[in-house]
């Protein structure tokens, strides 16, 4: 399985970081910045999990050569246009693309962009930060991502990029109502993101 991690930023690099430590094949797609920090220094993970540091591939979007078989997209939302132009050449007839963005609206982008039988849904419950030094920081022991089919099916992929998380630390589970998780998941940080704004304060 060749894993194709969009951004090697703090969600991206972790997921990324993890399976590319458990033997997985994966290539980071970044900007030409962080192409050269990761060369200098290689990908650095910092958890009360363990740490992990190693000289990983990374590539920018004019260097895919091939297609991937599973693209991780791990961006803001408002890079999201940016971000489809980037994977555009490594989507093939049979990638499957798992994005990590909280919200929903993605989905029909995605969609429209690439072909619904392409796209996962996907959620990750992790609390990171990146250094200005590019250092990952883990801050807790959250380390989890739920995906499935749109349609709800239990399909090969999903068993299989299971199983890939599953030789990680990373704890994945497979659902057959994605979508509904993911709104649950908007409701529960609109919910957070108001309460915390309005009180001025953190939700500890």
């Amino acid at each position: 399985m060749r894993v194709l991690t969009l951004g090697a930023g703090a969600i991206g690099g972790y997921f990324g970081g993890r399976l590319a430590e458990s033997g997985a094949d994966v290539t980071f797609l970044v900007r030409d910045s962080r192409k050269r920090d990761l060369f200098a220094n290689g990908l650095r993970l910092v958890s009360p999990l363990g740490d992990y540091s190693a000289q990983v591939p990374a590539i920018t979007s004019s260097e895919i050569d091939r297609p991937a078989d599973v693209i991780l997209l791990a961006c803001k939302a408002y890079d999201l246009a940016s971000a489809i132009e980037a994977i555009q050449p490594a989507v093939g007839p049979d990638t499957t693309i798992l994005p990590f963005l909280n919200g929903v609206a993605h989905m029909a982008t995605l969609n429209a962009a690439f072909g619904p039988q392409r796209v996962l849904g996907g959620l990750a419950k992790i609390a990171l930060t990146l250094t200005p030094e590019g250092v990952i920081r883990h801050l807790n022991d959250w380390r989890y991502v739920t995906f499935g089919e749109q349609d709800g099916a239990i399909s090969d992929r999903i068993q299989a990029l299971k199983a890939a998380f599953d030789r990680t630390s990373i704890v994945a589970s497979v659902v057959s109502d994605i979508l509904r998780a993911m709104w649950e998941n908007l409701v529960h940080l609109s919910t957070v993101a108001v309460i915390t704004s309005l009180m001025r304060s953190s939700v500890g």
